[in-house]
């Protein structure tokens, strides 16, 4: 098809037509002549063939649909659409319907309804359309075969409807990875880094699966699938210290989770949500996450964790009531369980992880005594677990290294923290290398700390220098997303 000249005028075209007319050329002659002199896609050189507007075209697609009783809404701005369409940019194209096709041949008085398709419509229109409009002509609209193209458009519907690019089994596997990589993250065999890629790729393949078609169910239950991972994604991204990276994985884990409409799938989002605010510093967006994701009647623990990650922000903000209140709330959410969690590993909170939050929930509002016997009841717990969460694991011993320094013993908080120090760089995550932090101030303010003081805040400088977020930072090509 040749270029469209720089100028096409409306005077220019009508001159055409009127000199055509007057040589009793058909009107798909003077459609033809106006393709080639304009450069016109069909359905648009056949309008102007008549001389008329979009909306005199539209006015006229609708009168004649009416008569039938089959009354097409076309206005303006819709031929021009189908006019444009494939080719046209983004948003202001609209493929043309069989019965529109139809009823633009009718309204034109082209011979066949190919006579309005060029090599481009062809190139983009689905084969089984294709094949319908080729045994279709403009007297067929009526009767008999207006009924059997109904019917074959029902048909065609019904298998697009049916087919599926995943199967029952491809979900229970992808659920099965899931579960896998939430469970491996907390043991201590693992790489977190090497467990984000496989994140990473499972996160894209079930991506590529919800670009093409399913079922709605099975649509939901990959979103289920999505937003877990994206959680995940968005937990190891805070982990190791990429707060806005975390941000992002956990809005689009809170989508997955809306469309969904899985409410516990909600709640560890906004669980994630949470720790990501607390370790930003944004100590009243963590507990507004925390009480939004109470807010989800979920089976499982989910609510036991949000009672402690919002009792977490209180004690950081200094507010002992609120903060004792919510550990309150996670104590009788635990007594009130009735399910397990549908993913488990990292999205469940055992009793020893919420221990571990007690205890650094009272050392901050002073209650060292509490939070001793609150670490060693933690410590205890977890290691009667098949798996010990080595994070959990580090922070239960920093709470009572912690405790030790606040009743006066730096030799025993020393002792305590032997197996944190011992962490190799790539286990040493954000939240221990910041809770080792609090614990290194806390040594600036202690009296009689002496010679052990000064010797535990260089181990814990020399920790925190060996970091993973460290290492992360200093090697660049890791793609956090």
């Amino acid at each position: 098809m040749s270029a469209r000249p720089a100028k096409s005028s409306k005077a220019e075209r009508e001159a055409l037509r009127q000199t055509m007319n007057e040589l009793g050329s058909p009107i798909a002659t003077i459609a033809l002549e106006v393709r080639a002199r304009f450069g016109y896609r069909p359905r648009e050189a056949w309008r102007h063939a008549h001389g008329w507007s979009q909306e005199e075209a539209a006015a006229l697609v609708r009168e004649k649909t009416a008569e039938r009783g089959e009354a097409i809404p076309a206005d303006g701005s819709v031929v021009g659409k189908w006019e444009r369409w494939p080719t046209g940019a983004a948003g202001s194209t609209r493929k043309p319907t069989i019965p529109a096709l139809l009823a633009l041949t009718d309204t034109y008085g082209c011979s066949n309804v190919n006579d309005l398709l060029d090599l481009e419509d062809r190139r983009s229109l689905p084969e089984a359309e294709l094949a319908m409009l080729d045994r279709l002509a403009p007297a067929e609209l009526h009767g008999a075969h207006l009924v059997r193209l109904a019917a074959d458009e029902s048909l065609a519907w019904a298998r697009w409807a049916e087919a599926s690019n995943v199967g029952e089994l491809s979900l229970e596997q992808l659920l099965a990875r899931t579960q896998l990589l939430a469970g491996e993250y907390l043991d201590p065999d693992s790489n977190p880094l090497d467990l984000f890629g496989q994140a990473r790729r499972l996160r894209d393949a079930v991506f590529v699966l919800l670009e093409g078609h399913q079922h709605p169910h099975q649509a939901s239950d990959l979103y289920v699938v999505g937003g877990y991972i994206c959680a995940l994604l968005a937990w190891i991204s805070s982990d190791v210290g990429h707060l806005r990276d975390a941000e992002a994985q956990g809005h689009t884990a809170w989508l997955c989770a809306k469309l969904s409409r899985n409410s516990a799938l909600r709640a560890w989002t906004l669980a994630v949500q949470s720790k990501t605010a607390f370790w930003d510093g944004r100590l009243q967006d963590a507990i507004k996450h925390a009480q939004g994701g109470a807010r989800y009647n979920s089976a499982g623990t989910a609510s036991v964790l949000l009672a402690c990650q919002e009792a977490d922000a209180w004690s950081k903000l200094g507010a002992k009531d609120e903060a004792l209140a919510a550990l309150a709330r996670a104590a009788v959410a635990r007594e009130a369980l009735e399910e397990g969690d549908d993913i488990g590993g990292l999205f469940a909170c055992g009793a020893a992880r919420q221990a571990n939050y007690a205890a650094a929930v009272h050392l901050r509002v002073g209650g060292a005594a509490h939070a001793l016997r609150a670490a060693d009841r933690a410590l205890t717990l977890i290691s009667t677990q098949p798996v010990r969460a080595y994070g959990t694991l580090a922070q239960i011993h920093i709470s009572r290294a912690a405790a030790h320094l606040a009743t006066g013993e730096p030799e025993g908080a020393h002792e305590a923290l032997l197996p944190v120090l011992a962490l190799s760089p790539d286990r040493r995550l954000a939240p221990v290398t910041e809770r080792l932090a609090e614990l290194s101030a806390s040594l600036g303010h202690l009296r009689g700390a002496g010679r052990a003081g000064v010797g535990l805040r260089a181990a814990i400088e020399a920790f925190r220098l060996d970091s993973a977020s460290r290492r992360l930072t200093l090697s660049p090509g890791l793609p956090l997303g």
